[in-house]
């Protein structure tokens, strides 16, 4: 009888406690929203809203240590909580509101940074902090532990950037390769630590090499099919079963196809975020038509909403993490890692922006100030933080060490460089663009296709500007995105969205719809 009934307390304060948790985090959240609040209202770009919400994190997490010991677990870190709770509407709700044409139009310069600029990024930190470990620079790392963490710490964070970004009305090009690379990224870099982890214990080799390749390239392809296939059968769903009177059945539908292959990634140790972020793009293609207005509009702000909760929580987090555990700081690795970041990131852009640049005609180069500007978005945010919190093989100190590093490398990019960003973003502004920050001098359309965009409440659907990127797109890009958008309208488009009906439908012409063929972004 005593066992159950300590049983029941056990169980009550684990209860108590959990609560007293989501009160705490709760009424910090609240705090946040008005301090971004006037933030937006006053325009205050040179503070980042990303740095504003750490530092209220900071200071929670101090008064409630100096208050009780016994309250420290509050603010710790849940790794498990961020990768399946956190992240997945972050990512979701970019690729929901993702200008889909523009995307794919630059997907193979994006994906050129964000998988060999990774790649590039991750040796240069990994065999650098090895190397100089092994001669005495700086803390010694095995070169499982090397690799590792200069594959964590490649990881640019999209909800850090995307904090800054958002703010700002950049060259819509620009914000894609900057927002693109970073999103993928974070599934390469996550990949990459994982599979660095699984073969540890086994000397670095080409051999290695090109099985970290291959898992990489499976996972990352295999990811994207599973979110693809996700938003194709929650778009049959919805097409077929009319729950067009049923409103809130109709979203819940929605989330739960958003929320499926996530999951499925993971469980599968493939990429949650690839596979979220496809099924973000195929749902706002396919299944968004399949929707009545009321369930349209009401995805479009929820999603947004619980995004931006989870981005605040996110941040709030990294602000608790400065406080919650006792740091073991390495000057020596901390300045070697911060200098090797910058130097991997500048061998990651300029190479591959000018290895880009030869295929392309002088009107659709990747300038250098857009260069310049990729290169200083390489802000690192709570992706590279949860990975680094979840390296349990290595030893106590070392880990400690590797966490404190990678704090105060968070810390320093978001608060140095996401607060410099919109001052650089001014000073490389051509005079001639005084309204808006676009980098292509020779882009005549480039003022009035980026005026009209505000990114942080981007419209599901066409804004007028479809065409707007044949002025930047290399001729075969042109071509291929002609051939996928015929494809697109006289296969997918019938199979997959419920037939419109043009203007006449008031429901389809106030959600600016019509018949036939349109990316619809």
């Amino acid at each position: 009888g005593a066992e159950d009934n300590d049983g029941i307390l056990s169980l009550e304060d684990d209860e108590t406690f959990a609560s007293f948790r989501m009160v705490f985090l709760l009424s910090i959240m609240s705090i946040s929203i008005l301090v971004v609040y006037i933030i937006e209202k006053n325009k205050l770009h040179y503070i980042p809203e990303s740095v504003a919400i750490i530092l209220i994190g900071v200071i929670a997490a101090s008064i409630l240590r100096g208050v009780s010991e016994d309250l420290e677990p509050l603010e710790t870190f849940d790794t498990t909580s961020f990768f399946l709770f956190i992240l997945p509407p972050i990512i979701f709700e970019s690729g929901y509101s993702l200008q889909r044409r523009n995307f794919f139009q630059l997907f193979s310069s994006i994906l050129t940074f964000a998988f060999f600029g990774t790649l590039i990024s991750s040796f240069v930190v990994g065999f650098g902090v090895y190397w100089l470990g092994q001669h005495g620079f700086s803390y010694e790392l095995s070169s499982t532990e090397s690799f590792a963490f200069g594959s964590l710490i490649s990881a640019v964070d999209p909800v850090a950037t995307l904090a800054i970004f958002n703010a700002l009305d950049v060259d819509k090009n620009l914000f894609m390769l900057v927002f693109g690379e970073s999103v993928l990224n974070d599934a390469v870099s996550i990949v990459l630590t994982r599979t660095i982890l699984q073969l540890g214990h086994e000397r670095i080799s080409w051999e290695i090499a090109a099985t970290i390749t291959k898992e990489f390239l499976l996972a990352s392809v295999g990811s994207a099919i599973i979110g693809v296939l996700f938003g194709f059968i929650g778009a049959l769903q919805l097409k077929f079963i009319n729950l067009r009177k049923h409103p809130a059945m109709e979203l819940v539908c929605l989330v739960v196809f958003a929320y499926l292959p996530y999951v499925l990634a993971e469980s599968l140790d493939l990429s949650g975020i690839m596979a979220i972020l496809f099924t973000g793009m195929t749902h706002a293609h396919y299944t968004q038509y399949n929707l009545s207005q009321e369930s349209r509009v009401a995805a479009k702000h929820s999603f947004r909403g619980i995004a931006f909760m989870a981005e605040t929580a996110a941040f709030l987090y990294l602000g608790f993490s400065v406080a919650s555990f006792d740091h073991v700081l390495d000057i020596r690795l901390i300045v070697a890692s911060l200098v090797l970041c910058l130097i991997g990131r500048a061998l990651n852009i300029f190479p591959l922006a000018y290895w880009i640049n030869r295929g392309r005609n002088g009107s659709n180069t990747i300038t250098l100030r857009m260069q310049i500007v990729m290169w200083f978005s390489g802000l690192r945010g709570a992706i590279a933080f949860a990975l680094v919190t979840d390296l349990e093989d290595f030893s106590n100190v070392t880990q400690k060490v590797l966490m404190s590093t990678t704090l105060v490398i968070i810390l320093f990019t978001i608060i140095v460089f996401g607060g410099a960003t919109w001052p650089l973003l001014s000073w490389l502004r051509p005079r001639n663009h005084q309204k808006t920050i676009a980098f292509k001098e020779n882009n005549k359309r480039s003022e009035s296709t980026t005026s009209a965009h505000n990114y942080s409440d981007n419209s599901l659907l066409p804004t007028g500007n479809e065409h707007s990127f044949s002025s930047t797109a290399s001729e075969k890009q042109k071509v291929a995105a002609t051939w996928l958008e015929k494809v697109d309208e006289r296969v997918f488009v019938p199979l997959f969205r419920r037939r419109q009906h043009g203007g006449n439908n008031k429901e389809d012409e106030s959600e600016g719809t019509e018949e036939g063929y349109k990316y619809d972004d």
